[in-house]
């Protein structure tokens, strides 16, 4: 719409200036009314000069419109990237809240083996009477390092 508006302009201009010299040529005969005639120029180009002027503001209104559009993108822009950030923010703590998770399962999974070893060694024939007493003793403690982890627990990440 702007483009046509300027090639309007371009062609009017083009036009009058056309119009005006063939007026001259074939509408005074003589050099001394085309001197004449040629003082009046004064007011073409005072037509000019506004022209350029028009021009000017123009160019004023584009500029302010092409400014106006891009504080729009910087502002979604901006949005945007706050969006993602918090998107990468919830990321980073549902991926830190895994890692404990799955160091939590495998401190159970240590301790299950532990009680596991300890239950075959009170079992098992083969052990003493002091191996059996210390797997006891030792089992004992491994059944509480349970009781505190499953206390250090809060309910909410308890699923």
């Amino acid at each position: 719409m702007h483009k046509n508006l300027l090639f309007k302009l371009i062609i009017a201009i083009v036009l009058i200036w056309t119009v005006s010299a063939v007026a001259i040529i074939y509408g005074m005969d003589n050099w001394s009314n085309r001197g004449t005639f040629g003082d009046l120029f004064g007011a073409v180009n005072a037509l000019f000069s506004g022209l350029a002027f028009a021009g000017l503001i123009y160019t004023i209104v584009l500029q302010r419109e092409e400014i106006t559009q891009n504080r729009q993108e910087i502002i979604l822009n901006r949005t945007e990237l706050q969006r993602s950030v918090k998107t990468q923010q919830k990321s980073q703590s549902a991926l830190k809240e895994q890692a404990r998770q799955t160091h939590l399962a495998a401190k159970i999974n240590a301790i299950n083996s532990l009680i596991g070893y300890y239950n075959s060694q009170i079992e098992s024939k083969k052990s003493s009477a002091e191996i059996v007493e210390k797997s006891k003793i030792k089992r004992k403690a491994v059944i509480d390092q349970i009781d505190s982890l499953i206390d250090g627990l809060d309910n909410s990440s308890v699923e």
